[in-house]
């Protein structure tokens, strides 16, 4: 039996007084005066629990302000746009002009049952953070992956810059080379001016320095005078801006229906990216959009560097058909030695398209400048008999 319905028999039934019971069992005689008076106007129901909710609050939050929060959350989610309190707020305020608080609109997700508590994150202090200065300080690149409708594997390409974070290019390829990485760099440059530096991953679109190599996008950047910097290998935080772009692009492109078509694929990319460029608040922005911070200061740009040139030395051997290969601009090209030299070891010196071939011996083989417009370059008439009968004497 609970306290409330024994205090109504105690007093009626044994006939204690109501001080005396208020004293014994620690509660205030008014709260057995309300009990008595509930039991004799509604009976047994009337002793039942009741809530100690206010009848009225002045100063809640209006039902229909509740419901336009809940309508703009389920919005933004059915788009796969961010969703959180603080986005919504701004949402609210654009509207109206202003808005209830962050506090307010998460007491208001979590009354209706919107919000879905997360284990606890790492916490931000424990970050390192970079930005560039200026728009155009430096631009973020990075490649990832996507499936059409059919499952067949796609790829996009994005470009973002570090210190606005604005959306300056996002493609969608079957394949991306590092010809395309040229060709969309070169198109948002048209648009948005050429950055001081790019930023990317140690890709094979982006860098041969593995293959002792250069690629063709290290070239266009060296032409532009732009400094390439890269991530180190297996920390893909370094590039973390574009990384956090590429998981805001996908739970859009999640919630939109699967793309059939390449074309279909980058219609879906063009009508997120305005959005995601002039409309959606950015938290690390203070709130603003992208295309807002870009545009608020003067822009950065290259700076003309002294001789930068790019030599190598590459140990190689010529092949059975009396030919060399070396990678320019992002290709293989093959350098006819003739048939006196198959097998020969010999050791390159390239100073950007400037190449010497050398014998191990240090006898000057041949030289030649590298056309960019052909694949193969021929040995001059009789050149190679010459040469093959030099060394041997």
């Amino acid at each position: 039996m609970d306290k409330a319905r024994f205090l109504v028999e105690a007093h009626l039934r044994e006939g204690r007084p109501v001080l005396e019971l208020a004293a014994t069992h620690g509660v205030h005689f008014s709260w057995i005066y309300r009990l008595l008076e509930r039991y004799r106007e509604e009976g047994e129901g009337g002793l039942e629990a009741r809530s100690r909710r206010p009848h009225r609050s002045p100063t809640s939050t209006p039902a229909a302000l509740e419901d336009e929060i809940v309508l703009v959350r389920k919005h933004l989610q059915d788009e796969g746009l961010d969703a959180g309190a603080q986005t919504i707020r701004v949402h609210l305020e654009r509207r109206h002009g202003t808005a209830p608080s962050v506090s307010t609109i998460m007491r208001v997700l979590r009354r209706r049952g919107m919000v879905v508590y997360e284990p606890r994150k790492r916490p931000k202090s424990s970050y390192v953070r970079f930005e560039a200065p200026l728009p155009n300080g430096c631009w973020q690149t990075d490649m990832t992956h996507w499936a059409l409708r059919s499952g067949r594997k796609v790829e996009i390409l994005n470009f973002i810059d570090d210190h606005s974070r604005l959306c300056i290019a996002s493609v969608a390829l079957a394949v991306t080379k590092t010809t395309d990485v040229v060709r969309v760099f070169n198109e948002a440059r048209d648009i948005y001016g050429t950055p001081a530096s790019v930023l990317s991953d140690n890709g094979a679109i982006y860098t041969g320095k593995y293959r002792l190599g250069r690629v063709l996008f290290e070239c266009e950047l060296e032409r532009l005078h732009v400094t390439f910097k890269h991530s180190k290998p297996n920390h893909p935080q370094t590039c973390g801006k574009a990384e956090r772009f590429h998981q805001t692009e996908k739970k859009f492109l999640a919630r939109q229906d699967p793309a059939r078509t390449l074309a279909q694929l980058q219609a879906q990319i063009d009508r997120f990216v305005p959005y995601y460029n002039t409309v959606r608040p950015h938290r690390s922005l203070g709130r603003k959009t992208p295309l807002e911070v870009y545009e608020a200061k003067v822009k950065a740009h290259p700076i003309t560097a002294g001789n930068d040139t790019h030599c190598r030395i590459r140990h190689d051997r010529v092949d059975w058909s009396g030919k060399l290969t070396l990678r320019y601009e992002g290709k293989l090209r093959h350098i006819g030695m003739g048939a006196p030299f198959k097998g020969l070891r010999v050791v390159m010196l390239v100073a950007d398209a400037e190449v010497r071939v050398l014998s191990t011996g240090g006898d000057l083989l041949r030289t030649l400048t590298l056309d960019p417009n052909l694949d193969y370059h021929p040995q001059t008439l009789g050149w190679a008999s010459t040469m093959s009968r030099h060394i041997i004497r």
